[in-house]
């Protein structure tokens, strides 16, 4: 059996319990609500200590996306030392606050999947605060990445060399986004693993590592084809907050800001239900491989 050929089913199990995607949206909601505000609000005070117009920003060539390129990373050269200054504390704290309501939202949806476990948040907020260290590890080499290919690609003096930065652009962005499906499948399996098995966040995570070749196979597999989900959900996304701008002089801006409002919450609302179906098919095939040691089978 292919990790992914009872997804579709799992993927009805899940819409028939709307009650667990609300869960999942709401612990995520209950963290990002707060931190865009204090985001908007570290955004504000950079505005003042350093307007936009002293960046550079005013002048930014919108009839030439290249030069404005050049234009708008010399402003957000001005701008890093201001945002790297929130970071220092705001990554840490933001950081901390996501995975200690990972840990318990996770918990809570687990727990509605699998009735008879136990909630072992703390397990799960260690697990969660490593798979957050190895997005933002990952997020920190795509981005270099795309530093160096933009420096060797766009100049300011010369003509930019756009098939060239695109192929690069769009290699890396693919491969480092396949790169974390591949190596970001122990966490989730390894929540899993925490509270069924009764583990510790260490002990779950190493054995995530000895399941066995087919489990890992399967497990891989289903995150791979995750991946693929969300890169379809952020192109539908992008189809559909850009629908209404050949109208845009007929319906307004007001109209154009709500359709990528909406498509945002579409993206959000979508990825959130694609994230349970995951944690579904992860305890099926623990329940196929692992379940018979535990005394429970697969249902």
């Amino acid at each position: 059996m292919r990790g992914t050929q009872e997804m579709v089913d799992h993927m009805g199990w899940v819409f028939r319990r709307p009650q667990l995607i609300l869960l999942e949206v709401a612990w995520r909601w209950i963290f990002a609500v707060p931190f865009l505000v204090v985001c908007r609000r570290q955004i504000q005070k950079i505005a003042v200590l350093l307007p936009p117009d002293q960046a550079g920003l005013r002048h930014v060539d919108s009839a030439n996306p290249w030069i404005a390129s050049v234009q708008i990373g010399e402003a957000w050269g001005h701008y890093l030392p201001y945002v790297l200054h929130v970071l220092y504390w705001l990554a840490p704290l933001g950081g901390l606050a996501w995975a200690l309501l990972a840990g318990i939202g996770r918990s809570v949806v687990l727990k509605r999947m699998e009735p008879g476990v136990r909630y072992r948040p703390l397990s799960l907020m260690g697990l969660y605060a490593g798979w957050l260290v190895l997005l933002g590890l990952t997020y920190w080499a795509w981005y270099g990445t795309i530093q160096w290919v933009a420096a060797t690609y766009i100049s300011p003096s010369g003509e930019a060399d756009l098939v060239g930065y695109s192929i690069w652009a769009i290699f890396l962005s693919l491969g480092f986004f396949t790169l974390f499906a591949v190596i970001s499948w122990p966490f989730s399996i390894a929540a899993i693993l925490a509270m069924i098995e009764k583990r510790s966040a260490a002990s779950a995570f190493a054995e995530s590592f000895r399941l066995g070749k087919t489990f890992t196979a399967k497990l891989i597999e289903i995150n791979l084809t995750m991946g693929i989900v969300k890169l379809m959900l952020i192109v539908l996304a992008m189809v559909f907050s850009a629908a209404p701008v050949p109208f845009a002089a007929e319906v307004g801006n007001g109209v154009l800001r709500e359709a990528v409002m909406g498509s945002c919450i579409f993206y959000c609302v979508a990825s959130d239900y694609f994230q349970v179906v995951r944690l579904k098919s992860f305890l099926e095939f623990w329940r196929i491989f692992r379940g018979a040691e535990q005394g429970i089978g697969s249902h």
